[in-house]
């Protein structure tokens, strides 16, 4: 009898883990989802009326002051006195420097390709973050699971190609396709950081035993003062660091992060694949929330990319 309920007991907590699991990936992918519809809405004259720096700043900073929150919540500031070694500390400045350099490049890469063929070129990093995590964290991948990762990058190669239809009155020249060799270069080197930074974090979070919270709180204090540092333009210029801030541009900073202190959990507790399947699903939500708010036309391609996704969770889950 005693057996029976322990058997009850475990099969309970699994199938709950389960849930929880599905609940938290659920909501990050439509929160990765609704990002640039979230942008399109904001627009004002079809222009950004806000600094996509300082808003960096402030996705750092909510971060930053939620994970103070649940540090003293939970009782962790023990942990924080206790911790203060400069070997603690210090790898958690990499990932702030290797997504701020990322960031640099995106701006830098306009120069050198136009932004479909980034576009889509950007999908390699889905396979430099699986070939860093086999190497770096010694995750043997087997076969089944190495075709799901190629059915990711095939399905984002298929939704990006899926919308680079110029629109109407936009000549030819404005859309034309072009890379030039040092683009190509570029753009290698932006994959090859996106999966390391993603990598090196998972790395770091489950190689000490410290409160997430915690690890979280050293995380984006980099965060805010890196990231800060490159917002300076900003402050400098006759604009205030807030102008153009709108319901719909706290909406962003709001679901980014989140999206960031839910993404911690699954490098600390999950796994780095898992984060490139959140982002996979998040191209399709992307594409139905604008089709139903911004107008966009889905066309029967469409089922093709939501086709490999599922088949690539499919054969890695299985």
């Amino acid at each position: 009898m005693i057996v029976i309920q322990n058997e009850t007991a475990r099969y309970r907590r699994r199938w709950r883990s389960r849930l929880q699991w599905g609940v938290l990936l659920c909501v990050m992918v439509f929160i990765y989802g609704s990002h640039a519809p979230l942008i399109a809405l904001s627009k004002v004259d079809d222009r950004v009326p806000f600094d996509p720096s300082s808003c960096v700043v402030m996705i750092e900073l909510a971060k930053l002051l939620v994970s103070f929150a649940a540090l003293v919540s939970t009782d962790g500031t023990a942990a924080l006195r206790a911790a203060h070694s400069i070997v603690l500390v210090a790898p958690y400045a990499i990932p702030a420097v290797l997504y701020a350099v990322n960031n640099n490049l995106v701006v830098l890469m306009q120069a050198y390709m136009d932004p479909s063929s980034f576009q889509v070129l950007s999908n390699l990093k889905i396979a430099t973050t699986a070939v860093l995590y086999s190497l770096c964290l010694s995750r043997t991948l087997r076969w089944r699971q190495w075709v799901s990762v190629g059915l990711l990058m095939a399905a984002g190669v298929c939704h990006s190609y899926s919308s680079l239809d110029p629109a109407d009155g936009v000549p030819d020249e404005a859309t034309r396709l072009h890379i030039t060799a040092w683009g190509l270069f570029l753009i290698l080197v932006y994959c090859c950081l996106s999966g390391l930074a993603a990598v090196y974090t998972e790395r770091v979070l489950k190689s000490q035993k410290l409160p997430l919270s915690l690890q979280n709180l050293y995380l984006y204090v980099f965060g805010v003062l890196i990231n800060g540092v490159s917002s300076l333009s900003a402050l400098a210029s006759d604009k205030s660091f807030l102008e153009g801030y709108s319901c719909t541009v706290w909406a962003i900073i709001a679901g980014q992060a989140a999206n960031g202190l839910l993404m911690s959990v699954v490098l600390k507790h999950g796994s780095g694949v898992t984060r490139l399947f959140v982002i996979s699903c998040s191209m399709l939500v992307n594409a139905l929330l604008s089709w139903a708010f911004l107008g966009l036309q889905l066309t029967f391609f469409f089922l093709l990319p939501v086709s490999m996704v599922g088949l690539a969770a499919y054969l890695y889950y299985t």
